[in-house]
């Protein structure tokens, strides 16, 4: 049979993943977004990373050069086979160190010997004890020595120190990023078990004010998946057009069961745009939820009013945004 490919050749074709295949044979389509993320041209929905890839324009995925072949270009699997089978023939020696680069290193801020201010900052902000106790002791977060502020960390795959934000723990207001840091890895609290919701906040005052407030009501706030995304992106002028931000594809495409994206950006303008930005890029492909804070700026805002730390007055500055949607959600 012409088109009959044996077993054995079959599965050298499988060994190729996609990120390899296109270094060597296409590397003008390669578009390179961080030192191990890559999109391509024809396909800007398109992320590589860790060895995988993910088409948010189609949910499709995989992981070698032959899935993407067959999904995404149309190929039958014994034309990809084939395509591979003999690029592989030609010489992968020569390929290129695109992937290689030497990516810049986090200059993480020196730990304070203790958190007594940094907790009191929290605490005074509404966060429970229990939980700043809890980000301490997995080194989530930190005081810094020289300046006290709270450094809030992220980490990636393999528990490097990816990301340190920083957070003035005095009445000056100061918010910077770690020289260095990239936010493909912000700061996060990840469940064990739940594998099919996110949710997603501007900062990390935001994510732990709503992780009080799912304690408050009575829920586990070990079991949901809350990443921040170190401040609100800004959408393309035609919100059409906007990318969703690298924190959020990153870990979709290296978490490719998720369902549900649960959205709580700021009762402001620039939250609001981002927020009808993802729903947007997104919404084809997952079940999105926009629930911000009832009343308020942010989440933070609401949880103050609820503890007595802000009177209504403070915060009714903002809209109040009424969603069908309870706002704590399991």
């Amino acid at each position: 049979m012409k088109d009959y490919i044996p077993p054995e050749l079959l599965n050298k074709a499988k060994e190729m993943d996609l990120l390899t295949y296109l270094i060597n044979f296409n590397p003008s389509e390669l578009v390179k977004i961080t030192a191990d993320t890559y999109s391509t041209k024809t396909h800007d929905s398109l992320i590589i990373s860790n060895n995988l890839w993910h088409r948010f324009s189609t949910n499709d995925g995989g992981k070698t050069a032959l899935d993407y072949l067959i999904k995404v270009e149309g190929y039958s699997l014994q034309e990809a086979a084939r395509i591979i089978l003999n690029h592989q023939n030609i010489e992968l020696k020569q390929r290129p160190k695109i992937e290689n680069k030497i990516s810049k290193s986090i200059v993480i801020p020196i730990r304070n010997k203790d958190n007594k201010l940094a907790k009191e900052y929290l605490i005074n902000r509404g966060i429970d004890e229990e939980i700043i106790n809890y980000c301490i002791d997995n080194k989530l977060l930190y005081q810094e020595e020289k300046t006290n502020n709270v450094v809030f960390i992220g980490y990636d795959n393999n528990h490097n120190i990816k990301y340190a934000g920083c957070r003035s723990t005095g009445e000056k207001r100061i918010m910077r990023d770690a020289k260095g840091s990239t936010k493909e890895y912000s700061f996060r609290l990840l469940s064990e078990t739940n594998r099919d919701s996110i949710h997603l906040f501007e900062s990390s005052i935001d994510l732990l004010s709503y992780a009080t407030l799912l304690k408050i009501r009575g829920y586990d706030w070990h079991n949901q998946n809350l990443i921040a995304l170190a401040g609100v992106y800004q959408p393309a002028n035609k919100i059409e057009q906007s990318k969703v931000p690298i924190t959020v594809l990153n870990f979709l495409n290296n978490n490719q069961n998720i369902k549900q994206i649960v959205i709580h950006f700021d009762n402001d303008r620039a939250g609001r745009d981002a927020t009808k930005a993802f729903i947007i890029g997104l919404n084809n492909k997952y079940d999105i939820y926009d629930i911000p804070a009832p009343y308020g700026k942010d989440i933070n805002d609401y949880l103050c009013y609820k503890l007595g730390l802000k009177n209504r007055k403070q915060i009714e500055v903002y809209k109040t945004y009424k969603v069908k949607n309870d706002f704590v959600r399991e």
